[in-house]
């Protein structure tokens, strides 16, 4: 589930580069689960994947040594596992750029399309570092980094008259069928386009995405902490149902539109705007002022 200001930068982003806005938020949401940033040591960083396999074939002697015994390097596809959380997989980037900046960085999936670092040069970039300055350049920069990775894989016409085969194929490779990829595209294409269903909204294990990191910090804001990793996960349920208990609705861990509003209610204004940004997403958007 993406915020609205995401969407809206997606959708910038596909018209820039002449994709349909609902087809291109189709994607970005099968491919980020809607979550656009992690925090890292108390900053904002786009979601990203390592991969060892790449890290080794770009590596030759004593530096591939050193980052095969160091567990970041393998000539097997799948052998260096990510950690799950992000902040480990960015520690895991880091270990890697000490033996190889550029190696690593070419090595990595950066953002909402996870396009790999090592399209640098093909998709017109200076160098690695400037597409991952796009990259952590915020939503936006995610966005024209998939939409420019679409266009100039050739994707653009398929995506537009909604061959979710070829799009799967040319996206997720030749074995998109065994993940049904093609099939959760049509799916994500159609939510864009009729809108979330009756009860989409609510929130519960397993919920992915930016809203469910806006409600981690509203919870927060009013006491009741939990990690903002934007994975509604036991503690994110815990949290919810104290403060269920505490405000006099039932108990059951689940943010649905009463306890969404009520949450709202509850955030204190201050001069950021942080907090009247949340209470108008908790209250005016999901929930009855």
């Amino acid at each position: 589930m993406f915020s609205r200001q995401t969407a809206t930068e997606i959708e910038k982003a596909a018209r820039e580069f002449g994709l349909e806005p609902a087809a291109l938020l189709a994607i970005a949401e099968i491919e980020s689960a809607g979550q656009v940033f992690a925090k890292v040591d108390g900053r904002n960083e786009p979601l990203i994947r390592f991969e060892g396999h790449y890290f080794d074939r770009r590596l030759s002697g004593a530096a591939q040594d050193r980052a095969r015994a160091a567990g970041l390097a393998s000539p097997t596809a799948g052998t260096v596992a990510n950690p799950r959380a992000q902040a480990g997989r960015w520690q895991m980037l880091d270990r890697a750029a000490d033996i190889d900046h550029q190696a690593a960085y070419e090595s990595t999936s950066w953002g909402l399309g996870q396009v790999m670092g090592a399209h640098w040069q093909w998709l017109g970039f200076a160098d690695v570092d400037a597409l991952v300055t796009e990259a952590r350049s915020g939503a936006a920069g995610q966005a024209r980094l998939m939409a420019r990775y679409l266009d100039k894989a050739g994707l653009a016409d398929a995506l537009n008259r909604h061959d979710w085969e070829a799009v799967g194929h040319g996206y997720n490779g030749p074995g998109f069928r065994k993940n049904g990829y093609h099939l959760k595209l049509a799916e994500a294409y159609s939510r864009q386009i009729d809108g979330p269903a009756p009860g989409d909204r609510t929130m519960t294990v397993g919920s992915r995405g930016e809203l469910v990191t806006e409600l981690q910090e509203a919870l927060v804001a009013l006491g009741y902490p939990v990690d903002t990793d934007g994975i509604y996960g036991p503690g994110t349920a815990a949290a919810v149902k104290q403060f269920q208990a505490d405000h006099g609705l039932a108990a059951d861990g689940i943010a649905g539109e009463r306890t969404q509003a009520a949450i709202g209610k509850a955030l204190p204004l201050d001069g950021s705007g942080l907090w009247s940004k949340l209470k108008l997403w908790l209250a005016g958007i999901f929930g009855k002022a």
